[in-house]
């Protein structure tokens, strides 16, 4: 039987280089030692394969190297790619992510936000379902909490990346409005109005100022639940002639339904998504929709989590703005 390797210690790194076990240990971390003493045991380390133990780096450190990332639901691709993004980024910076789905329910997001902290993550990145909720204060209490999305007023993050949606709505309600569209329906995977997603407030008041008749509505993400809103609002009386989607995952659900309903887009329906998916561009015809950017949305938000695991900084804010990306899904209605 092949004897197994011996994992190489510290004291191996002194033995090769000359120097104590403490001072190799300083130089690894880079805490003391002339840079050429750093280098030279940095070379030692990696001929000899020592690799730094994980448990032991946290019991002295305090720190586990782990970032919990929450989001509100991964049935949303959008979220997916977010999640998937910051997983990679935080590699880059020698994180390791623990991705958590909440569902969009806001007692699944509390329990398992405090799963996070029971792990003893050095952080918590969200993407909130419910930002007003108490939890939060809790949470943030122990351990820092960068919010992706919307702020959480009840806690003091570490950092917030958040949307201008005031922009985004106005900008899809004033475009059907352009095209003739009087009654239109907003989709939106939630019904909390918070400071940062105040979709209700500004539907209102921008299709009271552009003269539409505008209906808020909540649909889930999936393929299945937003088809089945979208048909019921195409089927009952006074039907919009037009959607303005905020996920392009519920768009989706959209186009489905008309499908299903002999309905054309857009001869037939109108329809906007909110965060530009990949496949939106080869739907028939392609979902206009809106640009968020994500790669500056991801070095945003992990170096908001960084900064506060290693310098305890707190309280930045970041305000991304939205690109319209017209596209064929958009005409004026048939008289």
């Amino acid at each position: 039987m092949t004897e197994r390797r011996r994992r190489p210690t510290l004291q191996d790194i002194a033995q090769e280089t000359g120097l104590s076990a403490a001072t190799v240990s300083y130089a690894l971390r880079g805490l003391h030692g002339t840079p050429q003493t750093q280098a030279r045991v940095r070379k030692a380390a990696e001929r000899l394969g020592y690799q730094v133990d994980p448990i032991a780096r946290a019991l002295a450190s305090g720190r586990t190297g782990n970032v919990g990332v929450l989001c509100g639901s991964l049935t949303d691709p959008w979220q997916q790619s977010v999640a998937a993004a910051l997983g990679r980024a935080l590699l880059g910076s020698g994180r390791n992510a623990l991705t958590l789905d909440a569902g969009n329910d806001p007692e699944r997001e509390a329990e398992l936000a405090r799963r996070l902290v029971d792990q003893r993550v050095d952080a918590v990145i969200v993407l909130p379902v419910d930002p007003l909720a108490e939890h939060w204060t809790e949470v943030a209490a122990l351990v820092p909490v960068v919010a992706v999305g919307d702020a959480l007023p009840r806690a003091g993050t570490a950092g917030e990346v958040v949307f201008d949606n005031v922009t985004g709505v106005t900008d899809g309600l004033r475009l059907l409005a352009r095209h003739g569209h009087a009654r239109v329906a907003v989709l939106t995977p939630t019904d909390r109005a918070t400071p940062d997603r105040p979709a209700e407030q500004v539907v209102h008041q921008v299709a009271a100022d552009l003269g539409l008749t505008a209906r808020l509505h909540t649909a889930p993400h999936d393929l299945e639940g937003a088809a089945a809103v979208a048909r019921e609002l195409l089927t009952a009386g006074d039907a919009p002639t037009a959607f303005l989607c905020l996920a392009d995952a519920i768009a989706f659900g959209v186009y489905a339904a008309a499908g299903e309903l002999g309905l054309v887009v857009p001869g037939d329906l109108s329809v906007i998504g909110y965060d530009d998916q990949p496949v939106s561009r080869l739907l028939s015809p392609p979902l206009s929709t809106y640009r968020w950017p994500l790669t500056q949305l991801v070095e945003q938000v992990v170096r908001y989590a960084v900064a506060a695991i290693d310098d305890g900084a707190r309280g930045d804010r970041t305000v991304l703005v939205p690109t319209p990306m017209p596209r064929e899904s958009v005409a004026a209605p048939r008289s």
